[in-house]
Parts: structure tokens; sequence; C-alpha cells
């Protein structure tokens, strides 16, 4: 006699999804979620059918950069993306120090990113050779595009975000173009107070393509991750030209930002995934449950499910308690 049992999950989750974690970033693919996050050194993938379950989680360790490169140290932002066929996973490193970051990619030809080979491609920039991270790709009109933050020129002033096309998943094409940069009260708040950085950054990063019916929206943070004013902030493609900041319009305010009575400071850093049925959209962001806490190991990612405006925006409504009891994404099969 054969006995079929099939695996359950509790149909309710709280945030955060995992103690620690900063940077989330999943992608949902076959019947699975892979999700990733900043380790600071080393990469490390989570598969799991159920996002809610990631404490839990099979993960495996996909690259563990050599020693005395240009990208030992410092791996911020992962991100698993799956294009023509292959995994790629791209990520800023440096060698220690933070001026060197610069975005790299590794890919993958196996049908489960957990399995295969895992083969470092190199830097993906363009000819300028900036200071970049925070890479994410995206097609739009069949052409693929990066998008990430960087630096003007070689001085840590000012974080924007740029874009540029690609000729392929690791090869940028033509010129960066620059699409936003801080210019609200809401995106300067970036005092350092510290002896070896400059006294303060106004700070656009963490950039993130979004597209619902026909409409693209780029949501990005704004001030610094070490401060509690750390948001989103939103740019709405309005013109033809992706590549020209005049093609977007910015939004006037935060789009999703700390409500201390929630206990959620610093929200920020997300991305985007739908449910396993398709139906629902969430986001998968960072915050602190506390204020003053920075940019360190207290961040945690939290997901949550957001709705969408009449104009076709997202609503992403206010960052939820960690005490708050959430259905899990809605799934494709009952049993």
């Amino acid at each position: 006699m054969m006995f079929i049992t099939h695996i359950s999950w509790a149909q309710t989750f709280t945030n955060p999804l995992l103690p620690s974690g900063a940077d989330p970033w999943s992608i949902y693919k076959d019947g699975y979620y892979y999700y990733t996050n900043t380790t600071q050194n080393k990469i490390v993938i989570w598969k799991t059918k159920n996002l809610a379950e990631l404490k839990t989680a099979e993960k495996k360790t996909i690259f563990v950069p050599p020693a005395n490169t240009a990208y030992s140290k410092e791996l911020w932002a992962p991100e698993i993306h799956f294009i023509n066929g292959k995994w790629y996973v791209y990520f800023a490193a440096d060698d220690g120090n933070n001026n060197n970051h610069r975005m790299y990619v590794l890919e993958n030809s196996s049908k489960d990113p957990l399995k295969g080979n895992w083969v470092f491609k190199g830097k993906v920039g363009d000819e300028t050779n900036k200071w970049a991270i925070d890479g994410s790709v995206f097609t739009y009109q069949k052409q693929l595009y990066m998008v990430w933050a960087g630096w003007e020129g070689d001085i840590n002033q000012k974080q924007e975000i740029y874009i540029a096309k690609m000729k392929n998943p690791w090869t940028i094409e033509g010129e960066r173009h620059k699409i936003s940069t801080p210019q609200f009260e809401w995106e300067k708040h970036g005092d350092l107070n510290d002896p070896n950085n400059p006294p303060h950054v106004d700070v656009n990063e963490g950039p993130q393509i979004l597209m619902n019916n026909g409409k693209v929206f780029l949501i990005y943070s704004a001030s610094g991750c070490w401060t509690d004013f750390y948001a989103l902030g939103m740019l709405t493609l309005k013109g033809k030209n992706i590549l020209d900041a005049a093609s977007w319009e910015k939004s006037k305010q935060p789009v999703f930002k700390q409500s201390p009575e929630n206990g959620v400071y610093a929200p920020g850093h997300n991305s985007f995934f739908k449910s396993p049925d398709g139906k629902e959209d969430w986001i998968l962001y960072h915050a602190n449950s506390g204020p003053g806490q920075g940019c360190g190991g207290q961040r945690s990612p939290r997901a949550q499910k957001f709705t969408w405006n009449s104009d076709g925006s997202p609503n992403f409504g206010i960052p939820v308690k960690t005490s708050q009891e959430l259905k899990i994404p809605s799934q494709k099969n009952k049993y």
C-alpha cells in the first residue's frame, strides 16, 4: 500500500523572515523561491517553496571570492536573475576600500541554481569605471538594461542612479546615463559623524524596476542607510527614452518610510516578487526594529503585500509591525 503525504506549511507568518539580512532579493521560478541577501564575505542562495519559511529553508554558499583580489571583500546586495536560460548573480564588491566598489557577475547554466557550477564572468561596468553598487537588470521592449547606484566622479560625495543598455547579461553597452539625483529634503539625510568618511553624503541607491500594465516605475532607496530616514522613493517613466532623465518623473514624497508607531525604522533596499499563483504583488525589504541602529547586522528582511492605485502606481502602505500575522503569498494549489 502506498501513502501519499502532502507537505503542509503554516498559512500565516510574521516578519522578519530572518533574524538578520540586508538588501533582500527574491525570484520565483518553477515552484521555488530563490532568495539572497548581503552576507559581506560570500554569496548564499536560499531555496524554498514558501518564503515565509526562509528560516528553515535549504541554502547553499555558491561563491566565496578568492583572497587579495579587487572583489574579495564587502560583497553587497547580490541579486539572482534568470536570463536566456541561464542563472546570473550580480553583486558589488571591493578590496576592503569602499572607494573601489564595482559590480561583478556570476553565471550558472544549471536548471537549479543550487546545483551545477557558478562561473565568475568578471566585472560589469561602463567605460568610466566609476564607483558602482546595487546593480539590477531588467528587460524593457526586448532590450536588457542595468540600473545601479554610482558616483559622478571619484570622490564619495553623492550617490546617484544610473542606467545603461546591456549587450548581454555580463556586458554593458554604450554610455551610462544618470536618471536620478537626490533633490528633496527627505533624500538628503546623510550626516556620517565618522572621521574615516566625508561629513555628509546624499543618497539615491538600490534601484528596482517595477512594471504594471505597461507602466514602468523605478523604486529606489533615499538618504543614508545609517539614518532612520532611509526610505523608498519612486520615478515614473513618462517619456519614450528610458535612458533620458527627462523621461522620468520623481515623486515629491517617499512612497515607503519609517513607522515609529509600528516599530519599523529605516525601511529600504527593496525588491519585488509575485505570489506563486501570480495574483498578488509583494515587496521585500530590510528594516531595523529600533531607532539609531544604522547599516549593521540588525537590519532584517521583511515582506508584505502591496496594492495598486487607480492610476496604476504602486501603493506600498506602511511597514507592518513585526508581531502582525500576515497570510502567506497565495498558492497555486490547495490540498
